[in-house]
């Protein structure tokens, strides 16, 4: 058994995971959403990071760490505190030392690769949520969901991915084929230059927690196994990759 400790996007909603926690409980494992304080203005990632690490606690079960989108940045700074047996980024930033999230956008061209693809595909390149975040959760979890978001403060994109390497962790990133916002393409190429880490295709679209529950929940579970979980490697971001020795 291991307990799995799931840290959303932006907004902070554990409720978003809620699918994803039901389908790990059933095959034997702990699991446990982290609720963040997003709209306050005088929390931000190290707040966020404390709250990840009382979630952990003083677990005696194999830890894995799992971030969606936004979590992406709060996640290494919780490995960096604590030894865990697996980072899982789904759909998730992917955050150099130092980095901040306002500035990650334009280091990364994800505006561009999100407009390409959105040409490519035929969709409009206006971000919309309906487009962008909603085109596969179905309509009563999509309207749930509205009343759980609320906005992610300021602070949180001006506070440092406070990191001095990416931590000694064996890393896995999910990549959703059908993600408009952060693109497929674009997250396997993010994933590579800055991790040495090849993406795994997982289905759905950006919110595939809430689209594609159980293929995701197979695919968190599978990462912890260091055979079927083959792509996930450790490594410095610049540094390239080394296989994690678990």
């Amino acid at each position: 058994m291991s307990r799995f400790v799931l840290i959303p996007g932006a907004g902070g909603a554990a409720w978003y995971w809620h699918r994803v926690v039901a389908e790990l409980e059933s095959r034997g494992h702990e699991a446990v959403a982290v609720e963040l304080p997003a709209a306050d203005e005088k929390a931000g990632l190290p707040a966020y990071t404390d709250l990840v690490l009382d979630a952990i606690g003083d677990s005696g079960a194999g830890v894995a760490v799992v971030a969606q989108s936004m979590g992406g940045f709060t996640a290494p700074m919780v490995c960096a505190r604590r030894p865990v047996d697996a980072l899982m980024l789904v759909n998730a930033m992917v955050p150099l030392p130092g980095e901040t999230a306002g500035a990650w956008w334009d280091a990364t061209g994800s505006q561009e690769a999100r407009a390409a693809a959105a040409r490519a595909g035929g969709y409009p390149e206006e971000f919309d949520l309906a487009t962008y975040f909603l085109e596969d959760v179905p309509p009563d979890l999509a309207a749930t969901l509205m009343q759980h978001e609320r906005p992610e403060a300021e602070v949180a994109f001006t506070q440092p991915c406070a990191i001095e390497r990416w931590p000694d962790v064996r890393t896995c990133v999910l990549a959703g084929t059908d993600d408009r916002f952060f693109p497929y393409e674009f997250q396997r190429r993010i994933a590579k230059e800055r991790l040495g880490v090849d993406a795994e295709p997982v289905p759905g679209g950006h919110l595939n927690a809430l689209s594609h529950p159980r293929e995701l929940a197979e695919r968190l579970a599978a990462c912890l196994d260091p055979v079927q979980g083959e792509s996930g490697r450790s490594g410095t971001p610049g540094g390239g990759p080394r296989r994690a020795h678990r």
